[in-house]
């Protein structure tokens, strides 16, 4: 796996099963339109997101902005110079009890996926979410259809905590939630850093 502090080193070098360098980095504003290309695909064709309309470059940049100046991670996974996918974390919700609880998102382009880019993207950003003080990390993944992302976060320790059945329409189909949750540094067994 790649090193697990990025705030020493905001860029990562991992080796892939095909023996390819993949760069994570810190998402910066030039790959926001990679980004949105990205997200596009997915909302228009996938359901790993319940919008319906693709965001523009506008929309993702504010979103970027925002998650930035609240210090939550933003990540982008490039090979051979190509943005191939992102991810990044955000509050889980806004009360402040649950300030130590972040909710991922990851997305790879259609065709990087089942290369070990997931695995290596979703790790660091835990990595990342862990030294900044967060305690549980939770991803909510649209049911049965998803297995790919089902897959991976069970892979990197999540657990399922429950199911929301057909809680989406997208594409004339009922969609579920899963969620799962995956414990970050010392989880529950302390209290967290003030």
């Amino acid at each position: 796996m790649c090193p697990a502090d990025m705030l020493q080193d905001p860029q990562t070098h991992c080796l892939l099963p095909t023996g390819q360098t993949l760069l994570i980095r810190d998402a910066l504003q030039e790959d926001m339109a990679a980004i949105q290309a990205i997200y596009a695909e997915q909302v228009l064709t996938g359901l790993a997101s319940f919008e319906e309309t693709a965001p523009d470059i506008s929309e993702i940049t504010r979103r970027f902005q925002a998650l930035i100046e609240n210090n939550m991670p933003y990540l982008v996974a490039i090979l051979n110079k190509t943005v191939v996918g992102f991810a990044y974390a955000g509050p889980f919700r806004t009360r402040s009890a649950f300030r130590y609880t972040v909710e991922d998102s990851i997305y790879l382009d259609v065709d990087y996926r089942d290369k070990g880019i997931g695995s290596h993207l979703l790790s660091t950003l835990m990595a990342r979410c862990t030294a900044l003080g967060f305690r549980q990390m939770v991803a909510v993944i649209s049911g049965g259809r998803n297995q790919g992302s089902l897959a991976l976060h069970k892979k990197l320790g999540f657990f399922e905590a429950g199911v929301l059945p057909a809680v989406g329409y997208k594409h004339a189909q009922w969609v579920d939630n899963v969620i799962m949750q995956a414990p970050l540094g010392e989880g529950q067994n302390s209290a967290p850093l003030p």
